[in-house]
């Protein structure tokens, strides 16, 4: 009687382990949201050439972000696709901003009027009508928030982090951020120069929405005298004062590093204009021009704005991001192996590990007022605005 029951219970937990056996990942699909930014071809390459040649799964590119899902446009990558493309910029799958699945302009009213829709059912068929197994999405915490949505209604995702921004939760570093700095570090640097030349005052604007990590790095790196970033609200009158002293000590030039979220104390940030049908509809820009006219009208010394704009993004990674791109994409094919679903790689402490990407969803890493950074600049005489 024993037997049979020892017979029974090894058929029964035969029969469980089969039912709940991992389905094998045969296809996986991969885009790249948000913004552009160096490194994300590093990372298109290792994924499309790990996963054929080490797993025997076929990679789907889709086409210009969320875009592509919502509108059914993917096309299998193959190694020749993949081949030299490590040192190229921008993504060779095409990305964008604005395609918010939640809020997905549909067509127009007889008014004219743009008429918003939630097509994310829509995906969730093209993803199962394409036979996914799961979504590799690369981007930063616009794209991970849409991911977000995607794993509320079943679709399995591996998020990888990118952004020039450095701004998403739970990762020290995100590919793209180190290029960035060097560009515009080597942009600040020549301003310097014709800063010198003419003894103006300077300011340069630079990116990063409401985190000023790319603001801070690059201000110190290229020895900005005033680092004006969003999370330290500034003073017209202490930045104009800290540029009046240099004057007075010979110093007849200043460089301002500020970042396009950066606000006065009590103010608002400057809203270049509105994008109603992007997931991240505010676009900031403008700051350096209306605090050239404000500083200037204090100091009465010529002042001049800078906007680098989007050649912050551009170009070809340097080997930091190139590493570190490497890296992710490698241990995101790791976690699809493992089937390791809904997580997002990251870097912590030197290693690349993986958080939940509902955890990251939503959220911006800002600069703590605490940083050595800050701590650093402020220890060199350069002014935060305060």
């Amino acid at each position: 009687m024993a037997e049979i029951r020892s017979i029974a219970l090894l058929f029964f937990e035969r029969r469980f382990a089969l039912s709940h056996r991992k389905k094998s990942v045969k296809r996986i699909g991969v885009l790249t949201g948000g913004g552009d930014c160096p490194g994300l071809n590093a990372v298109i390459r290792v994924i499309t050439k790990a996963a054929i040649l080490k797993l025997g799964i076929e990679v789907l590119g889709i086409e210009d972000g969320y875009l592509g899902l919502i509108r059914n446009r993917m096309h299998s990558l193959t190694l020749d696709d993949v081949s030299n493309i490590l040192t190229r910029g921008g993504t060779i799958l095409g990305t964008s901003n604005r395609a918010d699945p939640q809020h997905f302009q549909t067509g127009t009213d007889a008014e004219g009027k743009p008429i918003f829709e939630d097509v994310t059912n829509r995906i969730v068929e093209h993803f199962h009508d394409r036979e996914l197994d799961c979504l590799v999405a690369i981007g930063g915490e616009g794209t991970m928030t849409g991911a977000q949505r995607l794993i509320e209604r079943g679709v399995p995702v591996i998020g990888v982090p990118k952004t020039i921004d450095n701004d998403l939760m739970h990762t020290d570093l995100t590919f793209g951020f180190s290029t960035a700095v060097e560009t515009a570090t080597q942009c600040i640097d020549k301003i310097h120069s014709t800063a010198s030349s003419h003894h103006r005052i300077m300011l340069i604007e630079l990116m990063g929405r409401n985190a000023g990590w790319l603001t801070l790095y690059s201000g110190i790196a290229s020895g900005a005298d005033v680092i004006l970033i969003p999370e330290i609200p500034y003073d017209v009158d202490v930045i104009s004062e800290h540029c009046l002293a240099r004057s007075r000590r010979g110093k007849r030039f200043t460089l301002i590093a500020v970042s396009e979220g950066a606000a006065p104390k009590g103010g608002h940030q400057v809203v270049n204009r509105i994008v109603y049908d992007s997931p991240d509809p505010i676009r900031l820009g403008g700051i350096s021009a209306v605090l050239a006219q404000q500083i200037a009208a204090h100091t009465h010394l010529e002042t001049r704005a800078n906007i680098l704009g989007h050649i912050q993004r551009g170009g070809t990674p340097i080997g930091v991001d190139r590493v570190l791109a490497t890296g992710f994409g490698h241990k995101a094919i790791q976690l699809v192996a493992m089937q390791e679903w809904n997580n997002l790689v990251v870097l912590r402490n030197g290693e690349i590990g993986m958080v939940p990407i509902a955890q990251v969803a939503g959220q911006q890493r800002l600069v703590p007022l605490e940083h050595q950074l800050i701590a650093m600049a402020r220890s060199v005489g350069t002014c935060m605005g305060d």
